[in-house]
């Protein structure tokens, strides 16, 4: 093994260039070449690829969204899409692939693994919802910047006596939601792992408003309903007019985190590190503080969600 290369696909997540950095740093300490593939699997096929050095990846580390830009290739995992990949990386003497993205991500570097390719993944997502690991790359600073919007959100909400509705993002796990919404305080906190009550939650605001509360925030995974619509159900059943905010693409942007930039360099070394051992196939990720390696179909076939006891937090912690 001589020459290696690494992509990011999917949704972009912040520390994925630190994580990046990690990758061509820890090879070149190794005397490999490293070799970086723009625009994930989509610019794997079309050959776009661009030599990584020790300068080149300088200054990147506090960086938000990606050096080697990202997308979503249908042509990929069309027929032909995955051979054609894997003729690509032959051609330029690639020996080995590092890919830095969620689970779709994943789905492809197993095919190519199943195709003989060395490959290893990097669980990048602010979504936090792939198993092998206890935290993917970017949730931590995900949260901080939705926790920082929905700060500033309560403070309007108090002023005027509103409530608000704010959307995170989450489609299938409220991780994101949940965490956010026990750092502000939210009154209640909607995840997909949990069916919604409304009438509970009328019941509650007006319990609260005899209690004296004037103002009330829900904190939404988008996997549960658009803010519009949940806004549309609770008219007429509660006491106030929900004002909706929807971040959406600003929770992936900004720079990382000390904790992600951190996960992420410790990752992006952790691959390196298994390639150079032999492996394939497979993920590296943090676990109870140590870095530890699983197969690489782990991250979908194990997918995670809330647990028993933090869905208790979500009931304890409403009004």
């Amino acid at each position: 093994m001589h020459r290696i290369g690494v992509l990011t696909s999917g949704g972009d997540a912040p520390g994925m260039n630190a994580s990046i950095r990690a990758v061509a740093r820890t090879a070149l300490y190794h005397d490999l070449e490293v070799v970086g593939i723009r625009r994930g699997y989509e610019g794997l096929l079309e050959g776009d690829f661009v030599p990584l050095t020790r300068s080149s990846v300088g200054g990147i580390i506090l960086h938000g969204g990606t050096i080697l830009r990202t997308a979503r290739c249908e042509a990929f995992m069309r027929p032909g899409g995955i051979n054609a990949a894997v003729s690509k990386l032959k051609e330029n003497d690639i020996d080995a692939l590092v890919v830095i993205g969620g689970d779709g991500s994943f789905r492809g570097a197993k095919e190519l693994a199943d195709r003989g390719v060395k490959v290893v993944g990097i669980p990048g997502t602010i979504d936090n919802d792939m198993a092998g690991t206890d935290c993917t790359i970017g949730f931590d600073t995900a949260c901080n910047t939705a926790l920082e919007c929905i700060s500033k959100l309560r403070d309007t909400a108090s002023s005027h006596d509103r409530m608000f509705i704010v959307e995170v993002m989450g489609r299938h796990a409220g991780f994101l939601a949940l965490e956010t919404g026990v750092a502000c305080g939210a009154e209640f906190i909607l995840v997909p792992e949990l069916p919604v009550d409304l009438k509970a939650i009328s019941d509650k605001i007006h319990y609260a408003k005899q209690r004296g509360k004037t103002h009330s925030l829900i904190v939404l995974s988008e996997g549960v309903m658009h803010a519009a619509e949940l806004a549309e159900k609770l008219k007429g059943r509660c006491d106030y007019d929900p004002r909706i905010v929807v971040l959406g693409h600003l929770q992936r942007g900004g720079a990382p985190s000390c904790f992600d930039t951190v996960l992420a360099s410790r990752l992006g070394s952790a691959a390196i590190d298994a390639l150079i051992g032999g492996r394939s196939g497979v993920m590296v990720g943090r676990v109870k503080g140590e870095v530890v390696e699983s197969p690489i179909e782990i991250a979908w076939t194990e997918k995670r969600t809330l647990d028993h006891d933090m869905l208790r937090l979500v009931d304890m912690l409403s009004i």
